[in-house]
């Protein structure tokens, strides 16, 4: 759906509407910001009392001159009421892309797709649901503000391919008390040893991995590393996928683990 194309004209015909949640991925641009909502959405709903939302916009790289800073964005919210805005915009140079998120908060939704090193933090009691992706390495640092901001995250989805540049810091453990579902196809081998190693990272029981066959085997050291035993040992459903599986290993390295 486009937003000024169809959505808009929409919810301008919604004259008499007091509230409004508003959830929208809008990947074909334009940027959608304060000055948008309020021109497009908040002018032409004349009763409307409260307004919350959570927008996703990109547009190309190409031949954009002025780009947008988060301080640009920041300042187009400054004559909103009533409402605490947050906002952040990301730089994809291999996409070739420039992204804006803004939401209103307290974050009404269960899920946070998209999650950048740029994410400003916050807490998100209601939040079920993420999935992170970023071109730049995500540090520890990042993990340890994402398990404070998410704290009863129940799916985690990584993809990030640019591996951690300290990877080898000994530092506290980070825990995900009810983390049941980590999807890892994507993620650099630094990532999944990140969350498989227990002096890192602390997994509840019944975990459902989705992961590469050769990552796994690698991270695990052919699967007789002691580092990752206790956490593989939490999960109870693995999909797996890849060339030359050794089921044997899997399932000893494995042992409560159901192989999809």
């Amino acid at each position: 759906m486009m937003f000024n194309e169809i959505l808009v004209p929409f919810l301008q015909r919604m004259i008499n509407v007091e509230e409004l949640s508003l959830y929208f991925d809008n990947p074909h641009g334009p940027i959608i910001d304060g000055n948008n909502l309020s021109k497009n959405i908040i002018n032409h709903m004349t009763k409307l009392q409260k307004f919350t939302f959570n927008i996703r916009s990109a547009i190309r790289l190409d031949n954009q001159l002025n780009l947008l800073s988060n301080e640009d964005v920041k300042n187009t919210f400054k004559n909103f009421e009533n409402n605490q805005i947050t906002s952040y915009v990301d730089y994809f140079k291999k996409l070739n892309l420039f992204y804006c998120h803004i939401y209103s908060y307290p974050y009404a939704w269960k899920f946070y797709y998209n999650i950048t090193n740029n994410f400003p933090g916050g807490l998100f009691k209601c939040v079920r649901e993420i999935s992170l992706h970023d071109e730049r390495s995500f540090e520890r640092e990042f993990f340890l503000k994402i398990a404070q901001s998410f704290p009863c995250i129940e799916k985690l989805i990584l993809k990030n391919s640019e591996p951690q540049e300290h990877k080898d810091v000994q530092c506290s453990i980070i825990e995900f008390p009810h983390l049941n579902q980590l999807v890892l196809f994507e993620a650099d081998e630094s990532y999944i040893e990140q969350f498989l190693n227990n002096s890192k990272t602390y997994l509840s029981n019944n975990i459902y991995l989705h992961i590469g066959y050769d990552s796994l085997n690698n991270v695990t050291g052919n699967f007789t590393s002691d580092a990752t035993r206790m956490n593989c040992s939490k999960i109870i459903r693995i999909n797996v996928f890849g060339y030359g599986l050794e089921l044997s290993k899997l399932k000893g390295y494995l042992p409560n683990a159901k192989i999809c």
